[in-house]
């Protein structure tokens, strides 16, 4: 079927990213299968990842379908754009609808792309995921695409202005190799397993990422436990 809605999209974005001379960095493309289904599964720390998780996917020639929140779906802009691109509106009081339409897209050979942490994280640093992504890998027999992205939370983030107008701001992606959702597992299990791989994952993309803060009140985009300013989790939850 045509992709008459994504393939522009994919352009303009990386038009954007080339204006903005966005230094991307990406490494382990080569861990997604050219064919046939799976859950790619990313860490989430800006409103911009589902863009740059998908870019991560097209040296395989594969489009990533997302399950977003229903609200985006929405919105007058980004509705006919979400929809045309054939990602998948989850509402939480309905959820059982999302995970049939990802099922189906998984056993038909799409990429689902799933933030397991189900919100952008403020703290920067992994919270706890949601066993859904290893749920969805088990029912429909496919592998699950671990992937760690830094850098993005310096152009939009919770809590913070947008700033597409900042140019040069370097994007480390990482992807690792596909991980088994054995169905006689538990989904815990895999789960638990499957946050530690993009734990590794996160932290290589850290140390890998060529720039410091310059100046004190730069920090606010680094963790606490790397010296940085942001809020700690426990601050997050405090917050709320």
């Amino acid at each position: 079927m045509a992709e008459l809605v994504y393939r522009p999209v994919i352009g303009a974005a990386r038009g954007m990213f080339r204006a903005l001379d966005l230094k991307i960095d990406t490494q382990g493309s080569e861990n997604i299968p050219r064919s046939g289904g799976a859950v790619l599964v990313s860490n989430h720390i800006g409103y911009l990842d589902f863009i740059f998780d998908g870019l991560a996917a097209l040296p395989q020639k594969r489009l990533v379908r997302f399950m977003a929140k229903e609200s985006v779906f929405r919105h007058k802009i980004s509705g006919p754009l979400m929809r045309g691109m054939k990602h998948i509106p989850v509402d939480r009081k309905k959820g059982e609808s999302a995970y049939r339409h990802a099922l189906t897209a998984l056993r038909s050979g799409e990429i689902i792309g799933v933030f397991p942490e189900a919100t952008i994280s403020e703290s920067f640093t992994l919270k706890s995921f949601k066993s859904g992504a290893a749920r969805l890998a088990q029912d429909a027999g496919v592998p699950l695409i671990p992937m760690a992205l830094w850098g993005t939370q310096r152009l939009w983030t919770k809590g913070r202005p947008r700033n597409l107008k900042r140019s040069h701001i370097p994007v480390t992606i990482r992807v690792g190799e596909p991980m088994e959702a054995p169905t006689d597992e538990y989904a815990g299990a895999i789960t638990r397993r499957l946050r530690e791989r993009v734990q590794e994952l996160l932290e290589a993309a850290q140390r890998a990422y060529p720039v410091r803060p310059k100046t004190a009140t730069d920090t606010w985009w680094v963790p606490a436990h790397l010296g940085g300013t942001a809020p700690t989790a426990a601050q997050v939850r405090e917050v709320r």
